[in-house]
């Protein structure tokens, strides 16, 4: 099963770097106030895929937050109920 998933692991950076081979090409990115920025194609979208990766971590902290709170609130309720018990 690990030679499955490291095959498929292999084959997708194959498919990426080749993609990211083959859009080398110039391209502008045009931003409000006039202000242009001239990359290649897979570096702006590279930056793209990171500023979206940050956003998403961004937003999953709250509710990442919130959960630990609940499993210590749970953790500190069930050795109260242990601790009665006994």
């Amino acid at each position: 099963m690990k030679f499955i998933v490291w095959l498929i692991r292999v084959l997708v950076f194959v498919l990426l770097l080749v993609l990211a081979l083959a859009n080398t090409q110039l391209a502008t990115l045009n931003f409000l106030a006039g202000y242009a920025w001239t990359a290649p194609l897979i570096l702006i979208g590279l930056a793209f895929f990171v500023v979206g990766l940050l956003a998403g971590l961004v937003s999953a902290v709250p509710s990442t937050v919130r959960l630990r709170m609940e499993n210590g609130r749970l953790k500190r309720e069930l050795r109260a109920a242990r601790d009665g018990r006994q």
